[in-house]
């Protein structure tokens, strides 16, 4: 077991409890000390709202990335995801996490859900494939060049909820690789093969390899 003292600090630039929970149990028994931006006493400021707002996941990554860095003083890893419908050409996309709130539907994962439903009513299942895309970003330090993962996990969606655990569009997100949704799923099992999980862990490998 890695001492305290050899431990890395990094921080998580998140404050969505889902991620936190998830990205705690992938760096579970790894040598860094996580912290997110509460530990940090990093307030929420009025700018955070516009820090997703790039064209892509990559974008958004690594512009949160840098404004975390900025304020922490301490490496920081960001990452940006969302669901990708195909017969929705691509969206919700980029704006997964704020999608029903754009158009005036509610806001929180219930009303994304439900506007994706009515947005899909009537579309057969063999058109309602799906993925879930993430980008992670790393700094080093703020003005560093940015470290880039990207990842995907296949999936389908469902005409109805099932599973009550996970997060966002877990519920209607029918795993290809899992045979059940996200929100049905054990967090290993979901770990196993989710972007995030995939992303995160290639990650991982380059700076655990690079601290060598």
């Amino acid at each position: 077991m890695t001492s305290p003292a050899t431990q890395t600090k990094l921080l998580i630039a998140t404050r969505n409890d889902g991620k936190i929970r998830e990205i705690r149990d992938l760096f579970t028994g790894l040598p860094f000390e996580l912290r997110f931006p509460a530990e940090q006493f990093l307030e929420r400021l009025p700018d955070e709202a516009d820090l997703e707002r790039g064209t892509s996941f990559a974008e958004n990554a690594v512009a949160k990335a840098r404004y975390f860095a900025k304020r922490a003083t301490i490496p920081t890893l960001s990452e940006d995801s969302g669901l990708e419908v195909d017969a929705l050409d691509g969206a919700p996309g980029v704006f997964s996490a704020r999608w029903a709130a754009m158009h005036a539907a509610g806001a929180g994962d219930a009303a994304n859900n439900a506007l994706l439903l009515q947005r899909l009513e009537g579309v057969p299942d063999e058109q309602r494939t799906a993925r879930y895309r993430c980008v992670v970003a790393y700094l080093e330090t703020p003005l560093a060049k940015p470290q880039l993962v990207e990842a995907t996990c296949e999936g389908r969606i469902l005409s109805a909820p099932r599973g009550s655990g996970g997060f966002g569009y877990d519920p209607l997100f029918l795993s290809t690789d899992l045979g059940m949704t996200f929100a049905e799923a054990p967090l290993p099992a979901k770990q196993r093969v989710s972007h995030r999980g995939r992303a995160i862990r290639a990650l991982v490998e380059v700076l655990v390899r690079r601290s060598k």
